[in-house]
């Protein structure tokens, strides 16, 4: 997780076709597993809407900018609130 002029960047790795949505973090890095299949964008999709439910963004404000088709990606978080940038922090650090 990175601090940018235009957001935080997060690079994670998506587990498509789980058994629920969850968020793991560990010391291999950040780890979300998605119930959606890897079909026609609807993991992505689906990655987005769970992110903006769990950490409380709007899901405008959450773009994958790498790994569209890849299990690695990297999300651009446009969060500019102090407070919702120390929630995050938190959230994924080990």
């Amino acid at each position: 997780m990175r601090q940018t002029k235009d957001g935080i960047l997060l690079n994670l790795r998506i587990s498509p076709n789980a058994s629920k949505n969850e968020i793991t973090v560990s010391s291999d890095g950040i780890k979300v597993k998605i119930t959606a299949q890897p079909v026609d964008g609807k993991a992505n999709k689906a990655l987005v809407e769970f992110l903006s439910k769990e950490l409380k963004i709007p899901k405008t404000s959450i773009d994958v900018v790498k790994g569209h088709t890849n299990k690695e990606k990297t999300l651009l978080l446009r969060v500019f609130d102090e407070e919702k940038i120390k929630f995050l922090k938190e959230k994924f650090s080990n």
